[in-house]
């Protein structure tokens, strides 16, 4: 049952296994331009329960004419399981595959969706992350109050529906195979009402295939996650993408992303589009990664080009 056609995983130029800060391997996929020095790098860095396979669509489109690196967070897709998960882990592991994929000093666009961005977040002030990050696209995150403000209970807000959220976000439950209720669950939680029924299946089969455990073991930490004092720490250009129908992060925490940024370069809030933004408005999303690359990222490449570097 893999997915075809637009969402079908795009087979990498290379593969690696970086190594973290602990021990923990992760998975790394290069696609692309892999042999062309000017072509300019990114990264992409998945959400809480997904995979490299989120990216498909990104991946597709940027691997012409850029080197695109994804990974798997531990636990998710093919890295394994590690008992560690913390925001720290999840800097140290990006930092890992920053080291392992890009020369000494090279920029990159850092583009991270949900955990992913909470991880961009987490590294912010890491020697590693400002060595290599020329600009950062945070998609449907938020740095703190993720249950709180969570809309996924359709309550009013306040202690009981923080209660139910958290319950439900932290179910150790089975997901189980991807039936027509499960992707219609999945669908009124993640995704915006008009999402076309191949990208809620996409989706829905990424999220299946992640581990329980996993699932469950990060949820504690979302659930407990400040990041607002590294979000004043993320001084590279920085751009905030939300989805107006966004019910896990909803659009209180893009706008106090932007308030809080050093330096936000811009703002989008997405009509009816729900959490899954890279995924159910993916043109969107690439063109927002490649005008950072353009405005931030690519003078670096033309340089050390110019040099025979």
């Amino acid at each position: 049952g893999r997915a075809s056609g637009a969402y079908a995983p795009p087979v990498p130029a290379r593969e690696l296994t970086a190594v973290s800060a602990d021990g923990a391997r992760l998975h790394v996929e290069v696609h692309g331009a892999v042999d062309d020095p000017a072509a300019p790098a990114v990264v992409l860095a998945h959400g809480w329960t997904c995979s490299t396979a989120f990216w498909a669509a990104q991946i597709r489109d940027l691997a012409a004419d850029h080197r695109v690196i994804v990974y798997d967070q531990r636990g998710h897709g093919r890295s394994p399981a590690n008992p560690a998960c913390s925001t720290d882990a999840l800097a140290d592991d990006l930092e890992a595959v920053l080291a392992a994929t890009l020369a000494p000093g090279e920029k990159a666009v850092l583009a991270g969706h949900s955990m992913g961005g909470m991880t961009l977040m987490a590294a912010s002030g890491r020697a590693g992350f400002r060595e290599h990050a020329a600009a950062v696209l945070l998609c449907s995150t938020g740095s703190s109050r993720l249950v709180a403000e969570s809309l996924v209970v359709p309550m009013r807000a306040g202690g009981a529906r923080t209660w139910l959220t958290k319950r439900i976000l932290g179910s150790r439950a089975p997901l189980g195979p991807v039936t027509p209720l499960a992707r219609r669950i999945l669908k009124y939680g993640t995704m915006g009402p008009g999402s076309a029924p191949e990208v809620v299946d996409a989706c829905a089969r990424i999220v299946h295939a992640c581990p329980r455990r996993v699932r469950y073991s990060w949820s504690q930490v979302l659930d407990l996650l400040d990041l607002d004092h590294a979000v004043r720490e993320l001084t590279v250009p920085t751009e905030v993408v939300v989805g107006t129908a966004d019910r896990l992060t909803p659009a209180v925490h893009a706008r106090s992303l932007v308030a809080a940024l050093p330096h936000c370069v811009g703002s989008t809030e997405l009509p009816g589009i729900g959490h899954m933004t890279p995924m159910e408005a993916p043109d969107l999303i690439t063109a927002r990664i490649r005008a950072l690359v353009t405005a931030y990222a690519t003078s670096g490449a033309e340089e050390a080009n110019k040099e025979g570097v």
